[in-house]
């Protein structure tokens, strides 16, 4: 992704992460906010594949270059740059947030490596959280509140969806469906503008795949995502664009959105 975390083994956004308990936490609200701080400056979020037809109408749809690729909503085209998330969290227009970032501050995490178990943790240096005056309870009598299952129930959606992302990224990785991509932005009287460092859809080779499994994948929908990611990537252009009007526009040599793990 194009903005590490602080800390570079924690997830993109978390500065810190500590699991909730009924005894620590007893006093802690969570508050909402119209002001996505965290979103700003970030120009790639992880995606899951059930958000491909939401998240194909507002933004480019890209894999990240690594051995394990991962999908991501391109925010900027260039790192630094989200233009659609304004310097203090604004988001002007209705736009397509990913559950990746709605989920914020919390998710859910394995507290040891050789456990399966998940809980639910927060990011205690986020204002959002904590012994604040205004906001929802997580706790009431020692038990959960309804806000904190209810979180703890989007997280363990936002898993579940992980999981599904992961079975549609190795069918494209079986059937050698990725390339390295590569986005040319022609503005006139100059150099064009180069993206490199992700993956995208071979479409000559999506075209050579077999009927029979072709018509499973119309059958399961993973055709449909597939063609989401590839009609997703004529918002390049309307990214840019955004980027010149908002004074953000790269410099003319080649460039790289944001593809780090």
């Amino acid at each position: 992704m194009a903005t590490a975390p602080q800390n570079p083994s924690l997830p993109l956004f978390y500065k810190d992460l500590v699991p909730l308990n009924s005894q620590q936490h007893a006093s802690w609200k969570t508050r909402s906010t119209d002001k996505a701080t965290w979103l700003a400056g970030v120009n790639s979020i992880p995606l899951t594949v059930e958000e491909f037809p939401q998240a194909q109408r507002h933004f480019p749809i890209i894999f990240t270059g690594t051995d394990q690729p991962i999908p991501l909503a391109l925010m900027g085209m260039n790192e630094g740059v989200n233009v659609f998330v304004e310097d203090d969290g604004t988001v002007p227009n209705p736009i397509y947030i990913p559950a990746y970032a709605r989920r914020y501050p919390f998710m859910l995490a394995r507290l040891r490596p050789d456990s399966e178990e998940l809980s639910l943790c927060v990011d205690p240096s986020s204002d959002l959280i904590g012994e604040i005056e205004e906001g929802e309870a997580l706790f009431a009598d020692g038990e959960p509140t309804d806000t904190t299952k209810n979180m703890l129930k989007f997280c363990e959606n936002f898993e579940m969806a992980g999981s599904k992302t992961g079975n549609f990224m190795a069918e494209l990785k079986k059937h050698d469906l990725l390339m390295d991509g590569e986005l040319n932005i022609d503005i006139g009287g100059g150099q064009p503008f180069n993206y490199r460092g992700f993956k995208m859809v071979d479409e000559n080779k999506l075209r050579e795949v077999r009927g029979d499994i072709l018509r499973q994948w119309n059958q399961n929908g993973l055709l449909a995502l597939i063609y989401a990611h590839l009609f997703s990537l004529d918002l390049v252009r309307d990214i840019f664009g955004r980027q010149m009007q908002q004074g953000k526009g790269p410099h003319a040599q080649p460039q790289a959105p944001a593809a780090n793990a």
